[in-house]
Formats: C-alpha cells, sequence, structure tokens
C-alpha cells in the first residue's frame, strides 16, 4: 500500500509539472508563455524533438488554432460540408505546428519584453511586446490578441507583428489560393498537407 501512495503521489507531481499553468492576466500570461518557451528553446540540454514538442504542447494549450483555423478559411466555412471543414481544421493545425517549429532557434537568445496591455472588451486585451534578437538585428514590436471569453484561460488569437496581422495575412493567402482555384477547399487543404 505504501509503495502506491508513493507511486502515485509521484504520477500527480509529475503530471502536474506538465501541465504549465500561466497566469489569467493577459499581460502577465504573454510574459510568462514567451519567456518560459524561450528558456526552453535555449536550454542546451533538451534535444530539438524535447524543444519541438514543448513547443507544440503550449500551442495546443494556449493559442486557440480552432478560431484561427475557421477565421482563416472565411466566408467558405458557411458554404462548406460540416466534414470538409473538419477536415480543414485538422490540416490547418498540423500547418499551424509545422509552421511555428519550423523556426525554433530563430528567438531561443532573444530577450522578450512586454510594454503595456490595452483592454479593448470583456473578451479583448491587446499585449505589447518587443522582441531584440541577440545578434543585435532590429527590434520587433508585436501585439498579441489575447481572448479572455474564459477568464481563467485566456487564449492567443492573432499576432500583429509590426502593424501587419498574421491572421488577416493568412487568410489573405488562403483566399487567394481559393479563388484561383475555383473555391476548392480540397486544394487548399492538399496545399496545407504539402507543407
Amino acid at each position: 500500500m505504501r509503495n502506491f501512495v508513493i507511486c502515485s503521489t509521484f504520477i500527480i507531481v509529475f503530471f502536474n509539472s506538465l501541465a504549465l499553468a500561466f497566469s489569467s492576466d493577459p499581460k502577465e500570461f504573454v510574459n510568462e508563455l514567451v519567456n518560459e518557451t524561450i528558456g526552453k528553446l535555449a536550454d542546451k540540454n533538451l534535444t530539438e524533438d524535447e524543444k519541438k514538442n514543448f513547443v507544440e504542447k503550449i500551442a495546443l494549450e494556449n493559442v486557440d488554432i480552432n478560431a484561427l483555423s475557421l477565421y482563416t478559411l472565411g466566408e467558405l466555412r458557411k458554404t462548406s460540408s460540416k466534414e470538409d471543414v473538419i477536415k480543414y481544421k485538422k490540416a490547418f493545425e498540423r500547418y499551424f505546428l509545422k509552421t511555428l517549429t519550423s523556426r525554433l532557434n530563430d528567438y531561443s537568445s532573444s530577450k522578450f519584453e512586454v510594454v503595456g496591455a490595452d483592454k479593448k472588451s470583456t473578451n479583448y486585451t491587446i499585449v505589447s511586446s518587443k522582441v531584440s534578437p541577440s545578434n543585435g538585428g532590429v527590434e520587433i514590436k508585436i501585439d498579441w490578441r489575447v481572448y479572455t471569453k474564459d477568464p481563467e484561460k485566456p487564449l492567443i488569437r492573432d499576432l500583429i507583428v509590426e502593424g501587419l496581422s498574421l491572421a488577416r495575412t493568412q487568410k489573405e493567402e488562403f483566399a487567394s489560393i481559393l479563388n484561383s482555384n475555383n473555391n476548392d477547399l480540397e486544394f487548399l487543404i492538399n496545399k496545407l498537407e504539402e507543407f
């Protein structure tokens, strides 16, 4: 019985340490999330696969990938079959995670700083930040659109890099692909899968 209690305690502690909990305050949420990620990416003791898995886990838990997928699909989400939309959402998630993890080392030694927050409504806060590359490159301004419908679980809905919305840019790119291919959602899904 004692071994069972020790083993159970170990399992609970282990899994609780895996489930990273970030602040529910949007400003602190972004600060903790990004600094934790930069710290992991800079850790020389972790393999590339471990870093990739960590970033994927962080993204799946803290980015509203579902909402992003529907937004980037645009109006076609309303006229497409439920099965096609589900297939697209799965392809988008894989594409999103591959895109995110393909540039892991670009930010592993950057300096990140939250410079402010602007609560736009009860559901949205824009968190302003700046990233300074360690190689002396140009400082980048990034605004984080944080969705707070569930005040205990903020989610990132968009990044605005130097005034350019990444979600909107992706939506326009996908619209261009769809418009050039008779709004064939299957064609877009195949493009995402090719990435």
